[in-house]
């Protein structure tokens, strides 16, 4: 066999780590964004966060020690994509390895009532601006032959929940696009895979369930474990994925909610 098919041996003990790798991760200033920060900074990479709110990102980076960097920029400015990039190497000292595109936003509306201006800034947020990201990140790691990008789905792609129309559209968007852009690149050295999260502990699911028992209970008896998911348990996934354990994964959408979408 040659070596393309048949890998090198994984070093005992080093299958999850992220040492010399660099991930640029949007929406990495609080919740899943900054649990999946936390899990790579441990495993040993340089992290650079990305969001709007720079007091955030500063006190986040405090939080992740001198491994982490941040770069305060909107990601719907779609022709900057480059220059984020750009900015985030020279901030970490080094070519962004990992993209892991996590920014979004979110709202409830029934269908009916979801104006197209609202729908485009969905779309805008999580599919053109992810998009961008990652035409700005592929030719260098094509040409290193090494990279991997991570898209942040919902278990709303896989099971219809009301009233999110555009939300589960554009989460559904991660589907081919972790499909067509891992057929382009593996053979570049390059994997592309999602993570789709469940109901997890964050500031958004804190305002969806408060003062609402009755949501709350109806949300815990779909999830077969009980409870909600932690920020941690999607950094996890996402150490996993961008690792050299998942070095033969590509162009799947990993579901991490519970049990919820069984």
């Amino acid at each position: 066999m040659n070596q393309r098919e048949h890998g090198p041996s994984l070093e005992p003990g080093r299958a999850f780590r992220l040492d010399g790798e660099t991930a640029l991760i949007t929406g990495g200033g609080s919740g899943i964004g900054l649990g999946i920060a936390r899990g790579m900074a441990g495993a040993g990479a340089k992290v650079v966060l990305v969001g709007r709110r720079k007091e955030q990102l500063a006190e986040a980076c405090a939080s992740l020690g001198p491994a982490a960097a941040y770069v305060p920029h909107d990601i719907t400015r779609l022709k900057t994509a480059g220059g984020l990039v750009r900015a985030a190497e020279v901030a970490a000292c080094a070519p962004v390895s990992i993209l892991v595109n996590n920014a979004g936003i979110h709202f409830k509306r029934p269908a009916a009532e979801t104006t197209v201006d609202e729908f485009q800034s969905m779309l805008n947020t999580h599919v053109l601006a992810a998009h961008a990201l990652c035409q700005a990140v592929i030719p260098g790691m094509v040409s290193r032959r090494h990279g991997s990008i991570l898209f942040i789905s919902s278990m709303a792609a896989f099971m219809g929940v009301p009233h999110v129309l555009a939300y589960a559209a554009a989460k559904s968007a991660y589907f081919g696009m972790v499909a067509t852009l891992s057929a382009e690149l593996s053979a570049h050295g390059v994997r592309v895979n999602a993570v789709a999260p469940g109901w997890i502990h964050s500031e958004m699911s804190q305002k969806a369930l408060a003062g609402d028992p009755a949501r709350q209970a109806r949300v815990l008896a779909r999830i077969q474990m009980g409870r909600l998911g932690e920020p941690d348990d999607i950094g996890c996934a996402a150490v996993y994925l961008c690792s050299p354990a998942a070095r033969y994964v590509t162009g799947v959408t990993l579901p991490v909610d519970g049990g919820a979408t069984v």
